[in-house]
C-alpha cells in the first residue's frame, strides 16, 4: 500500500496546474480492479472533467490530494475498466430491433408464428426482413425451404439472415424480384445457391449468393439506417460496453457514424473496420488514418472475407465436412482477392483483420499475411484474424510467430457445441474454438461477441470463456475444458487486449493516470466469484470520459 501511496504521490506531482483548476471527481469503491500489473487494484479513482484519469490510490489520500473534489461514492460496488467489444456489428444489432426476431425459435412453425406476428405491423407490400434463424436449434436440422414460407406469404417478400449472417431464407416472392435469372446449374463467386432435385433454388442463398436478393430490396433510407446505428449503440453501453470495433463498415456507414459524432451522439467509441477492398478502403488509402475529434470514432482497419460459417457449412476447409462428405465450403473472397487488399492495405499502413473460420480459410489467411509482411512480421503491425474458429494443428503457433492477434467469440463455441463436432470430426475439433493453446503459443486474445450473431451481453461472453458450458452450466466441468480461460484472462481479452487489437491501449482498456475515464460499476466483483456466476454480474452503471452513459433503473 505505501508503494501504491508513493506513485500516486509522484502522479500528482507530475500534473500540471490547469489539471488541479479543473473540476475533479474521486470516484470510491470497495473495489476497483484496474487491468495496470504495476498497481492492479485500488479504492479510489481521481478523474477530471474532461473525462481524463488523474489518479487512483487509496481514498484517504486522493481525498487530500483534491479536497475540493466532488465525490461518488459506489459503496459496496466493484468498478472495473469499460468492456470492449473486438468484433461486432452494431448496425445489425440496431437493425434486429427494426426487423423480426427469429433468435431462439424452436422449429420453422416457431419462425412463421413470430414473421405473422411482426407482419402486422407492415404496409402492404412491404418486404418481410427478419434475422436469427437456426436450422441447428430445430428438431430436423435441416435448411428450410421457399415453400415453408409460401403458404404464409404468397405476396409479400421474405428475407430472413441466418443467425450468423452467412445465409438467407427467401420466399418466392422475394426470389422473383432478383433481376438474375436463377435457374440452371449456375453459382456466384464466394458463394452457394442451394437446389434441389429439379436445379431450382430452394430459397436458401449461402454467402456471396446473398448478395442477390440484398440488392433486390428497396434501400434502407438514412434515418432508419442512422436510428440502426444508435440503437445498436445504447444497446451496448446498457451491458457494459465503452468500445466496439465494428467489423465491416462501408464509408456510407462511416459518414452516417461521423454525423453522430459531430452531435456528440455517440455514447461509445466505435473502431469501425473498412467493409473490403472498397471505397472505405480507398478513402484510408488517399486521405489516411482516419480519427474524429471526439475520439468516439476511429478507421484504421480493413475487414476481409476468406469464407464463410461453420453454421451453414460454408466455412472453408482443408478436408470435406464430416456431416457433408464432398463439401468443402466456400472462399468468399478467393486467396488471390485477399493477397490484393491486404497487399494495398500494408501500402497504405491500414491494419488487416481478416475473416477465417474453416482451418482451410485460417491456411489462406496466414499464408497471404506471412508474404505480405516478410520480414516485417516482428513489427508492430497488430495484423488479425478474426474468429480464427478452426486451426489445424501445423497452423496452431503461427498466430504467436507472425505476431497475428486471434480476435475470438468465447460465446460461439458454447453456441456451436452441440454440432461442431459432427461438422468436423474428433480429430479437428481439437484445433477449434482453441483459446487455451493459443493464448500459451504467445498469441494475443483479443475477445467478442460478434453481436448480434450472438448476444450483445459481455456478461456471456466472460461465462463462456472461463467455464465452456451453456446457460444452464451444461456440460458438467465445461465442453473440452482444457481451454477455458480465467476469469482474469477472459476480463483482460475484454478490456485491455480489445483495446491493443485497436490501437487504442493509450487511452483505454486499463484504469491509469492519463488514460480516459471509461469504466463499468458492478454489483458483484468479477475476479472474486464463482466462474459460473458471471452471467449473472449485475451492471449498475456504464460511463465514458467520465460521464454516466447508462444508469440502471
Amino acid at each position: 500500500m505505501r508503494k501504491l501511496a508513493l506513485a500516486v504521490s509522484a502522479a500528482l506531482v507530475a500534473m500540471s496546474g490547469t489539471a488541479f483548476a479543473a473540476k475533479v471527481t474521486v470516484l470510491s469503491a470497495a473495489k476497483i480492479h484496474t487491468l495496470d500489473t504495476a498497481h492492479p487494484a485500488a479504492q479510489a479513482m481521481a478523474y477530471d472533467d474532461g473525462g481524463r484519469i488523474l489518479a487512483l490510490g487509496d481514498t484517504a489520500t486522493l481525498l487530500r490530494s483534491y479536497p475540493k473534489a466532488q465525490r461518488l461514492d459506489l459503496g459496496a460496488a466493484t468498478v472495473i475498466p469499460g468492456l470492449i467489444d473486438a468484433h461486432a456489428h452494431v448496425a445489425g444489432l440496431g437493425m434486429t430491433m427494426l426487423s423480426a426476431d427469429l433468435v431462439g425459435a424452436q422449429s420453422k412453425e416457431e419462425v412463421l408464428q413470430r414473421l405473422q406476428a411482426f407482419a402486422k405491423q407492415l404496409p402492404d407490400g412491404a418486404w418481410l426482413i427478419g434475422r436469427g434463424w437456426d436450422q441447428n436449434d430445430w428438431p430436423e436440422k435441416r435448411f428450410p425451404s421457399a415453400a415453408d414460407l409460401d403458404a404464409a406469404f404468397p405476396d409479400r417478400p421474405v428475407w430472413l439472415e441466418r443467425i450468423d449472417g452467412h445465409a438467407g431464407w427467401a420466399n418466392t416472392a422475394a426470389m422473383r424480384a432478383v433481376t438474375r435469372d436463377l435457374s440452371g446449374e449456375w453459382q456466384p463467386d464466394g458463394g452457394r445457391i442451394e437446389r434441389g432435385a429439379s436445379k431450382r433454388p430452394t430459397g436458401i442463398f449461402v454467402d456471396g449468393a446473398m448478395a442477390l436478393v440484398d440488392q433486390a430490396r428497396p434501400p434502407l433510407d438514412e434515418a432508419t439506417a442512422e436510428r440502426a446505428l444508435s440503437l445498436g449503440m445504447q444497446a451496448a453501453v446498457e451491458h457494459g460496453l465503452t468500445g466496439v470495433h465494428d467489423a465491416g463498415v462501408s464509408l456510407a456507414e462511416l459518414k452516417r457514424y461521423q454525423r453522430l459524432a459531430d452531435r456528440g451522439a455517440m455514447p461509445l467509441r466505435i473502431t469501425a473496420m473498412a467493409d473490403g477492398n472498397g471505397e472505405a478502403l480507398a478513402s484510408l488509402c488517399s486521405t489516411g488514418l482516419y480519427r474524429h475529434k471526439s475520439g468516439r470514432l476511429q478507421m484504421r482497419t480493413v475487414k476481409l472475407y476468406a469464407d464463410g460459417a461453420l453454421g451453414s457449412r460454408g466455412a472453408a476447409m482443408l478436408q470435406e465436412y464430416s456431416d457433408d462428405h464432398g463439401n468443402l465450403g466456400l472462399m468468399v473472397m478467393s486467396p488471390e482477392q485477399i493477397a490484393v487488399a491486404v497487399d494495398k492495405a500494408k501500402r497504405c499502413g491500414v491494419q488487416v483483420a481478416t475473416h477465417a473460420i474453416g482451418d482451410r480459410g485460417n491456411r489462406v489467411v496466414l499464408e497471404i499475411y506471412a508474404k505480405a509482411l516478410g520480414n516485417d512480421a516482428a513489427t508492430d503491425h497488430r495484423w488479425r484474424i478474426e474468429h480464427a474458429q478452426v486451426l489445424s494443428k501445423q497452423d496452431l503457433p503461427r498466430l504467436a510467430q507472425l505476431h497475428v492477434i486471434a480476435s475470438m467469440q468465447p460465446t460461439h463455441a458454447t453456441s456451436d457445441m452441440p454440432w461442431a463436432e459432427d461438422r468436423v470430426g474428433a480429430e479437428r475439433i481439437i484445433g477449434a474454438y482453441a483459446w487455451r493453446r493459443l493464448r500459451d503459443s504467445g498469441a494475443r486474445l483479443a475477445l467478442g461477441s460478434d453481436f448480434p450473431v450472438e448476444s450483445v451481453d459481455p456478461r456471456f461472453g466472460l461465462y463462456a470463456a472461463a467455464t465452456r458450458t451453456d446457460a444452464q452450466g451444461l456440460p458438467a466441468g465445461g465442453w473440452y475444458p482444457q481451454e477455458k480461460l480465467t476469469a482474469f484472462e477472459a476480463l483482460r481479452g475484454f478490456t485491455l487486449d480489445a483495446a491493443y487489437a485497436g490501437f487504442a491501449e493509450a487511452e483505454v482498456g486499463s484504469l491509469e493516470a492519463g488514460k480516459r475515464a471509461d469504466f463499468v460499476v458492478l454489483t458483484q466483483d468479477p475476479l472474486g466469484i464463482d466462474p459460473g456466476k458471471l452471467r449473472d454480474v449485475t451492471v449498475q452503471a456504464t460511463y465514458v470520459d467520465g460521464k454516466a452513459v447508462y444508469t440502471a433503473k
